[in-house]
């Protein structure tokens, strides 16, 4: 680590902050495409948004490897999440068990591991930052924790994320899991979510 990179603070109290962020990220799962509020009260380093910072603090540790892209991986953020969660970071998209997808650097949704036949649940959970939870291309959600289908229109994704998302479906039981964030916000999207463009 770096002598002249000041860390930021983590959780205040990490057991109940923790047991709520957990809570919210498993209620964003198990609803997929209903934002969830996190609460976030860390103060993250630039570029890791609070919600992302509040689930690597709650769900990484020393046993997840964690990808980043180089610029974060490589400054204040690699720094503190190696230094709260130790979490090892690694440069190789395939070996993560956790990642962050920001900015025009990250791979695509294939690049990560999707679990094996006989252990789909060592697939990768994939953090994806937008601009917001709306303004962006509609699209309608189907499947479990989804009563007939939900329309959400996330802002800020990169172009043909939802062909990625639709391919990632495909291999259903296998595939990522992965976790819209935006603020404090999270919204679902776990492998088992249909997705269909309007």
């Amino acid at each position: 680590m770096q002598a002249d990179i000041a860390l930021g603070a983590g959780f205040a109290d990490p057991i109940l902050q923790s047991q709520a962020a957990f809570r919210a990220v498993l209620a964003a799962m198990a609803e997929p495409g209903l934002v969830q509020d996190l609460d976030s009260t860390v103060a993250p380093p630039p570029g890791l948004p609070a919600a992302a910072a509040t689930v690597l603090l709650t769900l990484a540790d020393y046993e997840t490897p964690l990808w980043l892209p180089q610029g974060l991986r490589d400054g204040p953020a690699g720094a503190w999440l190696r230094f709260h969660c130790a979490a090892p970071l690694v440069a190789e998209p395939h070996r993560a068990l956790f990642a962050v997808l920001a900015g025009a650097e990250a791979p695509a949704l294939a690049a990560f591991h999707p679990g094996e036949d006989q252990f789909p649940d060592r697939a990768a959970t994939l953090i994806v930052p937008c601009a917001g939870f709306a303004g962006g291309p509609a699209v309608l959600l189907e499947g479990p924790g989804i009563p007939g289908s939900r329309s959400v229109a996330p802002a800020g994704l990169r172009p043909g994320f939802w062909g990625e998302v639709a391919a990632n479906a495909a291999l259903y039981p296998l595939g990522v899991d992965m976790l819209l964030v935006h603020g404090t916000w999270a919204l679902g999207l776990p492998r088992s979510t249909q997705v269909r463009e309007v």
